[in-house]
């Protein structure tokens, strides 16, 4: 039964297992092929049905801002109980449950709802599964970004195959498409074996969550997740209509996508030789500074196709390098029994400040207009550099304590 608990795929013994790296990316990739359908096309849909620009960015504000509640709830319950792997399968077969119910309606109340539903179960998915996944890697921690690219991949195919799909066929079997992902997500998490964080048996695993979150820097650094992702609301939700009415077709503007993913993924290969390198500390504020810089390049100049390319390209920043820094900062600020609730709280607020930006972008486009929103999303950015700059100490290279 896949709701058993424990070690109940990974061996128990002193010996390390090997890691299960193409079981892990698997879900990597259909987890984020899942992004990748709705990260350029969920607006696209919402506005092939009519809505206002105000409506798709709250409908798209939605499942935002879910993050700031479930992975919490279901981090807790991961730390609590150990079960993660049953939580991720659990999850994977609520969100396609869920989101069957947008073929009932597609009033506004109702896309709401389901909006709401199945963003609480697909949010409960990610942090368990990066606890899964680094306690798989043991000590090879470097190794995350071998793996998670995978999940670019999955963005990459995704982007392009729906952006040449939507240049021939209509937007209505967009729901489809979603649902066919939602299975593959479920498969996935079937085929990936269990394992436990390892005791570490230190001054982390002594002290409870509130305590650990108090230690320098880290709550300057979850400021800094909210904000980086309040920057990027406009560019999730609007920067696929934004380049359509520039005159872009939808297959170039889903290569436009892929690109910066495939940035991405080029960055992901190299984090681990980079973060030996660099402190963590530094890879974040070059990372927020690119942000501020490609925000107003996409805001003002995005007509511009060299221009376009070059921002899509930072996308290896913005994302990459930001991620994988971030991820190894939580992974390290935390102990073993605080690890879920960790990384939830990091999707949490990454939650936030995503709403946050779908939020204001949706309400700022037709009153700003899209050179002014994507202004105000490159202060955010800017905003956070100022906060990891003064707040988050140097570290030796490598290393955040």
């Amino acid at each position: 039964m896949w709701l058993a608990r424990g070690c109940e795929a990974a061996p128990c013994g002193n010996m390390t297992p090997p890691v299960p790296y193409w079981r892990l990316s698997s879900f990597y990739l259909f987890y984020f092929a899942l992004l990748g359908a709705t990260a350029p096309f969920l607006a696209l849909y919402f506005d092939h049905l009519g809505f206002s620009s105000a409506r798709i960015g709250e409908l798209v504000a939605i499942p935002m801002l879910m993050r700031c509640v479930a992975p919490n709830l279901w981090g807790w319950l991961g730390d609590y109980t150990g079960r993660r792997l049953a939580i991720v399968r659990f999850g994977a077969v609520c969100t396609l449950a869920s989101f069957c119910l947008i073929f009932i309606s597609k009033t506004y109340a109702w896309l709401a709802l389901v909006m709401a539903l199945h963003a609480f179960f697909w949010h409960a998915v990610l942090p368990q599964f990066e606890v899964i996944t680094l306690a798989h890697l043991h000590t090879q921690t470097s190794r995350y970004s071998q793996v998670r690219l995978w999940g670019s991949i999955g963005f990459i195919l995704t982007v392009v195959i729906m952006g040449r799909l939507f240049d021939w066929l209509s937007l209505d079997i967009y729901p489809v498409v979603v649902v066919v992902i939602m299975a593959g997500i479920i498969g996935a998490s079937l085929w990936v074996p269990n394992a436990q964080p390892a005791t570490q048996g230190n001054r982390l695993a002594a002290e409870g969550f509130l305590t650990q979150l108090r230690s320098p820097g880290v709550l300057a650094f979850y400021a800094c997740v909210a904000l980086m992702q309040m920057s990027h609301g406009p560019y999730y939700t609007f920067l696929t209509l934004h380049l359509e009415h520039l005159g872009y077709s939808r297959g170039v503007i889903g290569m436009l996508w892929a690109l910066g993913v495939v940035a991405e993924v080029l960055m992901f290969l190299a984090m681990s030789r980079i973060l030996t390198r660099f402190s963590v500390r530094r890879v974040l504020l070059a990372s927020f500074l690119l942000a501020a810089l490609r925000w107003l390049l996409l805001g003002s100049f995005a007509e511009f196709f060299w221009v376009l390319l070059l921002a899509q390209v930072m996308h290896a920043a913005t994302f990459g390098s930001f991620h994988a820094a971030a991820i190894a900062f939580v992974q390290r600020s935390f102990g073993d029994r605080q690890q879920g609730q960790g990384q939830a709280l990091y999707a949490a607020l990454a939650g936030t400040g995503g709403a946050l930006g779908a939020l204001y972008a949706g309400y700022s486009w037709n009153l700003l207009g899209p050179t002014l929103t994507f202004s105000i999303a490159s202060v955010a950015a800017l905003a956070a550099a100022l906060i990891i700059g003064f707040r988050l100490q140097e570290q030796n290279q490598g290393t955040v304590q």
